[in-house]
C-alpha cells in the first residue's frame, strides 16, 4: 500500500508539477515520510510563496522590494 502526502499551492493558477509526493512502501516509517514532504515543500519554495500571497503588494512595492534584495546580494557578493 502507497500512502502519498500531498500539497497544493494556493490561488487559482495552479503550474504542472505543483503537487508534492512522497511515495513510501509498507516499510517506511512515517516519520521519515514527514522529514522528505518538509524538505521538499522546502526545496520547492511553496512556503515562501504562501507567505508572499498572504497579502497583496502593489506592483511598484514588488519592484522596489525586488531592488533592494538586489541591492544586498551585490554587497554580500562584494565583502565575500
Amino acid at each position: 500500500m502507497c500512502r502519498t502526502p500531498s500539497l497544493l499551492p494556493p490561488g487559482p493558477t495552479q503550474r504542472e508539477g505543483s503537487v508534492i509526493e512522497v511515495r513510501l512502501d509498507e516499510s517506511d516509517r512515517l516519520e521519515h515520510a514527514l522529514k522528505l514532504f518538509k524538505r521538499k515543500v522546502q526545496k520547492a519554495g511553496l512556503l515562501k510563496e504562501l507567505r508572499q500571497r498572504r497579502h497583496y503588494v502593489k506592483p511598484s512595492a514588488a519592484r522596489q522590494l525586488k531592488a533592494a534584495a538586489a541591492r544586498r546580494r551585490r554587497r554580500r557578493s562584494r565583502e565575500s
